[in-house]
């Protein structure tokens, strides 16, 4: 069942089901968004869809939209038939794609939370009855109550899990910064947009390539040597799409918040499609629910190979900067022009680096507080003097040159 009338969503909530292995056979267009709360939709429209059920002897229902509990018994007790709502779908899919013990205990929780608000009394019959004379004996504890407390129980044991698994991420994010180590660029955009092929083309890694929703759900991380010699870690992060369950995004917050802790992001849009702006706009409003919206970034518009004008190009903003890389990761036209934008971006990004000066560079010293680039400073016995300074990567080359010591 598809609410609206763009092609495009229809096309996209079918790859969702296929991805699944459903067989679909047929569907019912509901042009309206629905106007009552509790029913979703009018008797009418309902009994169309039961009609269409039953004549095509249908298991499932898989409606388009994001069913509330109560909508959603009430479908499947007027259609007779078991309703999966977008939201269902789209857990089910991250399920199948979970590798990763970070990942499966993310996913575990969405659907536990999603299952919560849908226990239902289904179990009527194997509740207690009062007690005998006087009836001063309560009720015991009915089946519904005890599934709700047994999923409560899972909920916050999955919760304390990634808990600690979160404090280990910022742990090592935050013994990465003291580090200086290499800028980090994560691939972003919406699901099949060609992320991982631009990834794979980029680090020469060998990640999952599908036309499948979400082929990529575990962060995959590799290092990139760019022109120019700057070097920078390449993460691969799970695509986003329309309406993507809150519950999601909040079971992966802990996966997401590495998108804040990037230094560049690559945003990977699939070009030769005539939703791409609808597209631009989903992955955006993913970006800023996670608050990573305001980070530094590049558009990859990739496929041009689709588009019989589209030339391989840089576009910049008006003050010169690449904002805009037409490419195409499958054959490979304009890679390097990618290349030289990432290169190009990363050395005027400052980035916290470590530097060891001998007792005799004072006058380097002053010249680095003057500038106000010192974030941190330690002396030792020797005199050898360890700098945390922030600088942007084509200074910091020059100040390698200069100083007495580094690493």
């Amino acid at each position: 069942m598809l609410f609206g009338v763009d092609p495009g969503q229809r096309t996209e909530f079918e790859s969702l089901a296929q991805a699944l292995g459903s067989q679909l056979v047929g569907h019912v267009q509901c042009p309206r968004a629905p106007r009552w709360p509790q029913v979703l939709l009018g008797r009418g429209k309902i009994e169309e869809i039961h009609s269409a059920v039953r004549v095509a002897r249908a298991d499932f229902l898989l409606v388009d939209a994001d069913l509330s509990a109560s909508q959603e018994r009430h479908l499947e007790r007027s259609c007779e038939c078991r309703t999966i709502s977008r939201t269902g779908l789209i857990l089910e899919l991250f399920a199948s794609r979970a590798q990763s013990r970070e990942g499966i205990l993310q996913v575990e929780l969405a659907q536990m939370e999603h299952l919560y608000t849908r226990l239902v009394g289904g179990w009527h019959h194997l509740e207690r009855q009062r007690g005998g004379i006087g009836l001063r004996a309560g009720p015991g504890e009915s089946q519904l109550e005890s599934d709700r407390r047994q999923v409560g129980d899972r909920i916050r044991r999955l919760r304390r899990q990634l808990v600690r698994l979160r404090l280990q991420r910022r742990l090592r994010r935050r013994v990465r910064s003291r580090r200086g180590e290499l800028p980090i660029i994560a691939l972003v955009g919406y699901t099949n947009a060609g992320k991982s092929s631009c990834f794979n083309r980029l680090c020469n890694a060998a990640s999952l390539v599908a036309q499948r929703p979400f082929a990529t759900l575990d962060p995959t991380v590799r290092r990139l040597r760019l022109p120019g010699g700057t070097e920078a870690l390449a993460s691969d992060t799970v695509g986003f799409i329309r309406a993507l369950p809150h519950s999601l995004i909040d079971a992966f917050r802990a996966t997401l918040e590495e998108l804040r802790s990037a230094t560049l992001l690559l945003h990977v849009i699939d070009a030769s499609q005539g939703y791409a702006d609808r597209q631009r706009h989903a992955v955006q409003e993913v970006l800023a629910e996670i608050d990573a919206d305001h980070l530094p970034c590049i558009e990859v518009m990739n496929k041009i190979d689709c588009l019989p004008s589209a030339a391989p190009r840089i576009a910049r903003d008006a003050e010169g900067r690449p904002r805009q890389v037409w490419l195409s990761a499958t054959t490979g036209v304009g890679l390097e022009l990618l290349s030289e934008a990432l290169a190009e971006s990363l050395v005027g990004i400052p980035r916290r680096c470590r530097l060891w000066l001998a007792p005799a560079a004072g006058a380097l010293r002053a010249q680095l507080y003057s500038r106000g680039v010192v974030l941190a400073e330690e002396s030792f016995s020797d005199g050898r003097m360890r700098l945390d300074v922030r600088l942007p990567e084509r200074e910091w080359r020059d100040l390698r040159r200069r100083a007495a010591a580094f690493c």
